[in-house]
C-alpha cells in the first residue's frame, strides 16, 4: 500500500508540477467520444495534444499499456520533452532500456532517452519507442453534460515509427491504451486530477469513455445499474512484446460457467482458469471484433445454441465467413433487445454476477441471414475466452482499478437507451 501511495505522489508531481490555472478547477470526471470505424470495426477516439493543440485520432486499446503516437510524420510541438534515462518517468513506465538516436534532435529521436515497447495488437507487431511528455487536453464532465476543457501539461506517452500504424483505422495516428499500466490513460488522468481510479466504457457505433466516478447519466436521465465481478491479473503479459516476469495490463474476469436458455454447457472448467504460465481464463478486448472461444468450448456452445434455436423453429443455413453458424431469418421475431434467439448467460464470479447476452449482442445480420457472433478461437489459444467488441456494445462497464472489480450493466437497449445517448451538446 505504501508503494502505491508513493507511486501516485510521484506521478501527480510529474504531471502537474508546472500546471498553471488548472489547480483552480478540479474536474470530477473526464470524457472522450468514441466512434466505431465501419471498415476495421475498431473503436476510435480523438485527444487534443501538443502546442499548439492538434486533434490526434487514436484507436482504443482497452488493455494497452500507454498512449502511443506516430512521431515520424508531422509531429510538431513546442512543448514536447523527451524522457531522460534513469528518470522517475522511466521507472513509472517500466522502461526496458535507454538509447541514443543520432538523426535528431526531433520528436521520437533524441540522445540519452528512455525506451519502451509500443505494440500494435491488430497485427501483433511491436518495436522500440522514445518515452516523452507533452500537453494533453481533454473535456471534463459532471456525469450528465460536457464541461470545461482541462489540460495535463506533462502527460507521459510514447513515440512510435510510422510503420506501426499498419492495420489501424483510416486517419488513426496511434493507440489510446486504457490498461492497468501506471502510464495508461486511466491512472495518469486519475493522478493528474485526484479523482478515483475508475473509468467506464460504453461502446457502439457512437459511444463514450468516462474517466472518474459516478454519476454516469444517459438520456433521458438514466444511470445504468451495475452488477460486479472481480478483475484478475494475469501473471504473464499478453502484449505483443514484453519483459520476462511482467504481468499483463489487460483485463481478465472469471467465467465460472456458460448457460444457453438456462441450460449449462458441458466444458472443461480448467480452461476457465489462468494457469501459472498465463494461459487460459477470460479477458475483455477491444482488439477482437467478436468473441472467440477455445475450440472445445466453441463446439459445445454452438451445438447447444443450434439445438435451442431449432426448438424455436429457427433453421440453420450456410455459414457466412468469418462466422461459423448462421440462421434463416424466418421465424425470428424482434424486440428492443434484438432478434428473439436463445439467451446466453456468462456466470461470473461474484454474487448475482450473471452477464446475459441477448440477440442484440449475439447475432449480426449479414447477407440476408443472421449469424452467431462467437468464433472458434483455436484448440490451443493463449486465452480461452476473449470477449470481443461486438459483445460489449450498448452495455455499460465500469473498471474500478482501486478495488480491482468490473461493474457491468447488461444491454442498455432494454432500458430504452444506448451508448450514443450521452449528452455532448449542453454545458455543465
Amino acid at each position: 500500500m505504501a508503494t502505491l501511495v508513493l507511486f501516485f505522489a510521484i506521478l501527480l508531481f510529474l504531471l502537474v508540477s508546472v500546471s498553471d490555472a488548472q489547480s483552480s478547477f478540479r474536474p470530477k470526471a473526464l470524457i472522450l467520444r468514441v466512434e466505431k470505424d465501419a471498415s476495421t470495426l475498431q473503436y476510435v477516439t480523438t485527444i487534443n495534444q501538443r502546442t499548439p493543440l492538434v486533434p490526434v485520432r487514436l484507436v482504443v486499446h482497452l488493455g494497452g499499456q500507454f498512449l502511443w503516437v506516430d512521431c515520424d510524420r508531422n509531429y510538431v510541438s513546442s512543448s514536447y520533452r523527451p524522457v531522460r534515462c534513469r528518470s522517475a518517468q522511466c521507472a513509472l513506465a517500466r522502461a526496458s532500456a535507454c538509447g541514443d538516436c543520432v538523426d535528431g534532435p526531433r520528436p521520437g529521436c533524441n540522445r540519452n532517452t528512455c525506451s519502451v515497447i509500443p505494440d500494435n495488437p491488430f497485427i501483433r507487431t511491436a518495436t522500440s519507442g522514445e518515452l516523452a511528455q507533452d500537453i494533453v487536453s481533454i473535456q471534463s464532465t459532471d456525469g450528465s453534460n460536457p464541461g470545461r476543457v482541462v489540460t495535463v501539461p506533462n502527460y507521459i506517452f510514447t513515440c512510435a515509427p510510422t510503420f506501426l500504424l499498419e492495420g489501424l483505422a483510416r486517419g488513426a495516428t496511434g493507440l489510446a491504451g486504457l490498461g492497468r499500466a501506471r502510464v495508461g490513460l486511466p491512472l495518469q488522468l486519475a493522478a493528474a486530477f485526484s479523482f478515483p481510479r475508475k473509468f467506464a466504457i460504453c461502446l457502439a457505433t457512437s459511444g463514450v469513455i468516462i474517466f472518474g466516478d459516478r454519476p454516469y447519466r444517459f438520456l433521458p436521465g438514466l444511470e445504468p445499474s451495475l452488477r460486479y465481478t472481480p478483475l484478475f491479473i494475469n501473471p504473464v503479459s499478453t502484449a505483443s512484446a514484453y519483459t520476462q516476469g511482467e504481468p499483463s495490463d489487460e483485463y481478465f474476469i472469471r467465467v465460472n460457467s456458460i448457460r444457453i436458455n438456462d441450460k449449462p454447457l458441458s466444458i472443461n472448467t480448467t480452461l476457465l482458469k489462468i494457469d501459472s504460465e498465463g494461459n487460459g481464463g477470460t479477458k475483455i478486448s477491444t482488439v477482437n471484433p467478436y468473441t472467440t472461444l477455445e475450440t472445445s468450448i466453441y463446439r459445445a456452445f454452438t451445438s447447444l445454441f443450434i439445438q435451442e434455436a431449432a426448438a424455436r423453429n429457427i433453421s440453420r443455413v450456410a455459414a457466412v465467413a468469418p462466422f461459423g453458424v448462421c440462421f434463416s431469418t424466418q421465424n425470428v421475431f424482434y424486440s428492443r433487445v434484438g432478434p428473439n434467439v436463445p439467451y446466453i448467460d456468462l456466470v461470473l464470479q461474484g454474487q448475482n454476477a450473471v452477464w446475459t447476452i441477448t440477440g442484440s449482442n449475439s447475432m449480426v445480420y449479414i447477407n440476408d441471414v443472421l449469424c452467431l457472433t462467437f468464433l472458434d478461437g483455436g484448440s490451443n489459444p493463449r486465452t480461452s475466452i476473449v470477449i470481443g467488441g461486438y459483445q460489449l456494445e450498448n452495455n455499460f462497464f465500469q473498471f474500478d482499478l482501486a478495488a480491482s472489480r468490473l461493474g457491468f450493466s447488461g444491454t442498455l437497449l432494454g432500458s430504452r437507451t444506448t451508448c450514443a445517448n450521452f449528452n455532448f451538446t449542453s454545458n455543465a
